[in-house]
């Protein structure tokens, strides 16, 4: 069984009282003979029509000594993890959820948000004390 991230509750959550529906925690994924694990899977209807969005989510909470390690630890794993998801789910949507305030002390840098846009790296920033969704960041 893998560790959760510190973060993993707060994020679920926080989804949750946003109305996501979390149908896995965590998602699993093969591909070929590679076997990963996502954080978390949601979905929530939207409209009349039932038409769904879904998402995964992987949840880092940038705790160890080294934020520019964290990152490049979390990218590489959301550009893995997004290469699975377009062969097996290409309908959902990836986020890298972090909190709030790893958000405002290092995401916010100038170059942090050219890397993400070079990326395309969608981010879930979440309150931990609230335990609430404080920005979706496409």
């Amino acid at each position: 069984m893998m560790a959760r991230d510190f973060l993993h509750q707060t994020v679920r959550i926080a989804l949750e009282r946003d109305a996501w529906i979390v149908t896995h925690d965590p998602l699993y994924l093969r591909v070929s003979d590679v076997d990963l694990m996502v954080d978390l899977a949601a979905e929530r209807i939207v409209g009349a029509e039932k038409m769904g969005q879904k998402i995964a989510v992987e949840v880092k909470s940038f705790l160890g000594a080294s934020a520019i390690t964290e990152l490049h630890n979390a990218l590489g794993q959301t550009m893995v993890y997004r290469s699975a998801l377009r062969r097996l789910h290409p309908e959902r949507m990836l986020y890298l959820a972090i909190s709030e305030d790893i958000y405002q002390e290092f995401f916010l840098n100038a170059f942090i948000q050219e890397v993400i846009s070079d990326y395309q790296v969608k981010l879930l920033i979440v309150s931990h004390s609230r335990q609430e969704i404080a920005l979706w960041k496409e």
